[in-house]
């Protein structure tokens, strides 16, 4: 086996949305960086998701899809990876075939090489459908996900046939273990990691955890050890917390333990510098290592919900109930039949927890998301639910109401959005609320605006191509170095 590991960045995704809220970068904030990210050697990056693109539009009044478009031409040696959680995009709502083929196709048209494909359930069958939905509309790399957790459901074997299920599959390329909530203990990676790779062999498996409780180098050290060759970091600005393991400090471990990795370490530290002066200017919190809590073993909440979680208190005026709506996360996940807390389920657990502290009544209020969890719309739980709380959710007048509710569908969308525009818009407008489409497409004409410092010449000249709409493709080398950009259809 090889000594070589490939690290997957996750600064920009995993590690802008478990530190700043999935709020914090713009962007002319990555495209200032882009080339130089490009420069590191990263196996991919862990770019964006439909709800970071939601994010885009809705905080920053940005086209996620010309960032896309702009960032992948800046890193042309650099796969973007774009991750799915599901049968859904941007809305809770799960979407048909025919929005989540639409989904991957302008993903791929618009510079995403790579997909990692997760499912609230593990459910073999939905991630094999999803990866063939995914090569089907042209991904070069389809990574599936099975997310980790700890409940009487959720066994080591569990994980093991789950494995040797997707395995069957020829259109994923590697698999991944995937840890939110920075719950991998050595001893369990050591227990774990071994038939795990095994049942997915000779195909490659990635490790991806979190430091919400100081766990997740250790987990990566023992996981190099177990056969790991591919790790998922951020840059230390944006790691540590409940974000995922810095790589500064990643490359030491793996080196220090024999292996070797092929990143830029002037380059990466580049990187590194870019966004702690972002941090700096703009009060955004760096990552700063946790202690270990094995209270976090009941709630198990993802590092971003947990700042999310946070947000939402603190929007209500109630900040000093987080720790009572951790208790009440742990209670609410049981009666849901212990679901894994990965996107989007965890933000359902952790609304109705917080929900059901801030009313001072359990259940009273629920939101369209349980009504349909419970309904049945998403997935099996992987334990029963409780009979009780079951009853008291669908025994309401809104559950009448939800019980037939459709997917979204691309039929009779172009009737209602209109014929001339994009196939890119057309969807964010599918499943998106108008007036934050609308604010987005005025703000089209308006000059992006560099965070700081001078921009790098290709990020200059990128900008200015996307201003002329007599140029559809532009290709652009010297030497070794390429930049390819086309203008969406």
């Amino acid at each position: 086996m090889s000594d070589l590991v490939d690290i997957v960045d996750t600064t920009t995704r995993d590690g802008n949305q478990s530190l700043w809220g999935a709020t914090g970068l713009t962007t002319p904030d990555v495209l200032a960086i882009a080339p130089t990210m490009d420069r590191v050697g990263f196996h991919a990056l862990d770019f964006t998701s439909s709800t970071h693109m939601a994010v885009s539009v809705r905080f920053h009044r940005e086209d996620p899809w010309e960032r896309l478009r702009l960032v992948s031409a800046a890193m042309p040696n650099t796969p973007l990876n774009l991750i799915t959680t599901g049968m859904r995009f941007i809305s809770w709502v799960p979407a048909g075939e025919d929005v989540m083929g639409l989904s991957f196709e302008l993903a791929v048209r618009n510079g995403i090489r790579r997909f990692q494909i997760a499912d609230p359930s593990n459910d073999p069958a939905s991630l094999v459908r999803l990866a063939r939905m995914v090569r089907e509309a042209g991904a070069e790399e389809v990574v599936v996900g099975l997310t980790y957790s700890i409940s009487p459901a959720h066994t080591h074997d569990y994980y093991v046939k789950r494995a040797a299920a997707v395995s069957a599959s020829p259109d994923i390329d590697r698999l991944y273990l995937k840890d939110p909530g920075g719950l991998l203990t050595p001893d369990a990676v050591r227990e774990l990691v071994p038939p795990f790779i095994a049942a997915f062999a000779p195909r490659p498996v990635e490790l991806h955890s979190h430091c919400t409780i100081g766990l997740g180098p250790l987990a990566y050290v023992e996981g190099l050890r177990a056969g790991i060759r591919t790790l998922h970091t951020a840059v230390a600005p944006v790691a540590s917390g409940t974000s995922n393991p810095p790589a500064e400090a990643t490359l030491r471990n793996l080196e220090a333990e024999g292996f070797s990795h092929r990143l830029d370490t002037e380059a990466l530290a580049a990187v590194s510098e870019h966004f702690r002066t972002l941090a700096r200017e703009r009060g955004l919190p760096l990552g700063q290592p946790a202690e270990y809590d094995g209270a976090y073993y009941r709630h198990q909440m993802p590092g971003g919900m947990v700042t999310t979680t946070r947000r939402m208190l603190g929007d209500v005026g109630r900040p000093e109930l987080f720790d009572a709506v951790l208790d009440e996360v742990t209670r609410v996940r049981e009666e849901m039949g212990f679901p894994i807390m990965v996107t989007p389920v965890s933000q359902f657990v952790a609304t109705q927890a917080t929900m059901n502290v801030v009313s001072g009544e359990r259940w009273r209020d629920v939101s369209d998301e349980i009504v349909r969890y419970f309904l049945g719309h998403f997935f099996e739980p992987a334990a029963p639910v409780d009979p009780q709380i079951a009853d008291r959710v669908l025994s309401s007048s809104r559950a009448r109401e939800l019980r037939d509710l459709r997917p979204i569908s691309l039929e009779g969308a172009r009737e209602r959005f209109g014929a001339s525009i994009s196939e890119e818009e057309l969807l964010l407008r599918l499943t998106m609320p108008q007036e934050q489409v609308d604010a987005m497409v005025a703000a089209r004409g308006e000059p992006p605006v560099p965070p700081r410092g001078r921009r790098d010449p290709v990020v200059r000249l990128l900008g200015e191509l996307a201003k002329r709409e007599s140029l559809s493709y532009v290709r652009v080398q010297k030497g070794d170095d390429l930049v390819v950009w086309r203008r969406a259809a």
